[in-house]
């Protein structure tokens, strides 16, 4: 089992920042690819940014690259979402995820992570 807690959500105007942090305990942390996904009302939950297990690989969707930075510290077990520019579409609740996962393809595959976090609620105001 893998337990996993997001933190960092608040208000923000358009053109702020935020980090988001996902803190993890249970199973190795190390051993996990970690994912960013987010829900906002009335839509499917969707693939925000992935990395994995070292830290070595990040994927993002088209809508955030170049604006979110996704990172790990695996001696804090720790997982980050570094939110730059943010837009009023940004607006949702971010959810952090765990995954044994070995293709890069099913990273964005929100059925494919096996823990998640409660989720952290991000508002940007235009």
């Amino acid at each position: 089992q893998v337990q996993l807690v997001e933190s960092g959500g608040g208000l923000v105007q358009a053109g702020e920042s935020l980090t988001l942090s996902c803190a993890a305990s249970g199973r190795i942390f190390s051993n996990y690819v970690m994912g960013w996904f987010r829900q906002a009302p009335g839509k499917e939950r969707e693939f925000v940014a992935a990395i994995t297990w070292s830290g070595g690989r990040t994927y993002y969707v088209d809508s955030v690259n170049g604006r979110f930075t996704i990172s790990r510290d695996n001696s804090k077990n720790t997982v980050y979402l570094q939110m730059n520019s943010l837009k009023p579409e940004d607006t949702a609740v971010y959810y952090c995820a765990a995954g044994d996962l070995y293709y890069s393809v099913t990273y964005r595959d929100k059925g494919a992570y096996e823990y998640w976090g409660q989720g952290t609620q991000v508002t940007v105001s235009s």
